[in-house]
């Protein structure tokens, strides 16, 4: 395929030919105890017996978790295990242990930020005829866009289109937070018509970028206009949403409005309503705004909502 000629590929291996571990087999396994034993064979380079557990695994209904490859760190040593590990997926029973496996360490990498030897996994995954689809990217695309490699995610969304991986609205999600953050309205209009050409519809976390963005950008008023929208839609307005309307009314000492907003938006839902009032009555107190922070844990404990010990000890302090 054309667009493996972009991807470097890991050319060395590691031999292996060491039988699965003696380890005692629990009576009830979980996936603490997979992980456990798949990081124990890494640092013997028993890759055999990671094969023996990835596959196990998920026959026994575990799927890999964010620890399944937390041996891989930042060093020489442990990323030179990376060829013979690709080649160890490569072997892996198709389907689900293999697709989950190879998601499972993109993830972890580019947790450690290795956004190359990232792209060369989605190389292997191509040569070994496993499942590629959008999740495999995500984390790629999360890494760049939260790199600011706006460009570079670029490209790896047009690698993505060269596969026939078909892009998701999480995928251009990334993208859109990213430009929203940076109150780069070009790119933002650009992301939108590109989803709108794709057929994807906006979901909550794309209108939790345009909040930001708004916000961002000093128009308070946008935002609470497009949550009204949000709910009017009938999508789920995330936490982080009202909390970006909840700054940037702060940020601009504007309190009074912001204890509006928050009641306003509240009375759906208790979660939600301790969230957000939490939110509003600590970022009060930050600000030396005592008088109005008590005014808001007040209201959260007539409401009977949750809230931290650091609220507890300012109401009980101040009441």
């Amino acid at each position: 395929m054309a667009f493996l000629r972009k991807l470097n590929f890991l050319a060395t291996t590691r031999s292996s030919t060491r039988l699965p571990s003696t380890r005692p087999f629990p009576d009830t396994p979980t996936c603490t105890y997979y992980d456990d034993c798949i990081n124990e064979a890494a640092k013997a380079e028993d890759f055999e017996t990671i094969r023996h557990f990835l596959n196990k695994r998920i026959r026994d209904g575990f799927c890999n978790t964010s620890n399944t490859f937390k041996f891989l760190i930042n060093t020489e040593s442990s990323l030179s295990l990376l060829p013979s590990l690709s080649q160890t997926l490569a072997k892996l029973d198709k389907g689900l242990p293999q697709k989950n496996a190879y998601d499972s360490l993109i993830a972890r990498l580019c947790k450690l930020k290795r956004v190359d030897e990232s792209l060369k996994l989605i190389g292997s995954m191509v040569e070994s005829e496993c499942e590629l689809n959008a999740v495999s990217f995500h984390p790629i695309l999360s890494v760049l866009s939260r790199s600011k490699k706006k460009g570079d995610a670029w490209r790896v969304m047009e690698i993505m289109k060269e596969a026939g991986v078909n892009l998701d609205v999480t995928s251009y999600n990334f993208m859109l937070t990213r430009c929203c953050y940076d109150g780069d309205l070009v790119e933002t209009v650009k992301v939108l018509e590109k989803m709108e050409e794709e057929g994807l519809q906006v979901d909550s976390r794309s209108y939790d970028a345009l909040v930001l963005g708004a916000c961002k950008a000093g128009k308070v008023e946008a935002g609470v206009a497009l949550i009204r929208k949000m709910e009017e839609d009938g999508l789920l307005v995330l936490y982080s949403t009202y909390s970006n309307v909840i700054g940037a009314l702060m940020d601009r000492d504007w309190c009074e409005q912001a204890i509006e907003f928050v009641r306003v938006c509240g009375g759906k839902d208790s979660r939600l309503d301790s969230e957000i009032f939490g939110s509003l009555a600590s970022r009060l107190i930050e600000r030396k705004r005592d008088k109005e922070a008590l005014e808001v844990v007040k209201e959260m404990k007539k409401k009977d909502l949750q809230m931290g010990q650091k609220l507890k000890n300012f109401c009980e302090f101040n009441e």
